[in-house]
């Protein structure tokens, strides 16, 4: 990433985004202003990152897909700071650069469904990827849902932050198990 544009167009997304979709966010203030930390949460429409980027000044690193970075959208995800992901690959280079940024107490945002959920489920099962760069890094995990629809002008949209926690100890099974439930709480609308 030759320079980093996030910065200074969030403020611009941030005010542009709530006059347009008028999102309630509940609990914004449990995401820590310092340390690493991993935001994970559910995926259901293109703006999604927005509607978490909106909740905290701090800079995050999304993983996107690979193929989001053909022609010119390449110039726009590099210089927004995203690093992508091949699912048919191991990504050794993303997962270097993400583990430097956690270790430099940075942040990374992860969408553990691995594309965005265009079914009926509340949930698609979960990559491993959130839970093995928090145990990692030793970095906090803060979950999060984002609920109802992007309406313009409607007040339908929910973002939810839930409590920031440690795997800790658990095996990377477990850790995604709990995350997975942690979330589907969320979206629920109970904070677990």
């Amino acid at each position: 990433m030759s320079c980093n544009l996030y910065p200074i167009l969030r403020p611009i997304f941030t005010v542009l985004f709530k006059i347009v979709y008028r999102p309630k966010i509940i609990n914004k203030e449990l995401i820590p202003k310092t340390g690493s930390i991993i935001l994970a949460g559910n995926h259901r429409h293109a703006l999604d990152p927005i509607s978490i980027g909106v909740c905290t000044k701090r800079t995050i690193h999304f993983l996107a897909k690979k193929e989001l970075y053909r022609g010119i959208n390449f110039i726009f995800f590099d210089l927004v700071g995203t690093l992508p992901v091949d699912k048919h690959n191991k990504n050794k280079r993303t997962i270097g650069e993400a583990e430097k940024m956690l270790n430099n107490g940075g942040v990374i945002g992860i969408f553990p469904e691995g594309t965005r959920n265009r079914t009926e489920d509340r949930l698609l099962p979960f990559k491993k990827g959130a839970v093995s760069f928090a145990k990692n890094t030793n970095s906090l995990i803060v979950p999060f849902a984002i609920t109802g629809e992007y309406k313009i002008f409607r007040k339908s949209l929910t973002i939810t932050i839930g409590k920031p926690y440690k795997v800790g100890n658990d095996s990377i099974e477990v850790a995604n198990n709990k995350l997975q439930d942690k979330i589907y709480n969320l979206i629920g609308g109970d904070l677990k």
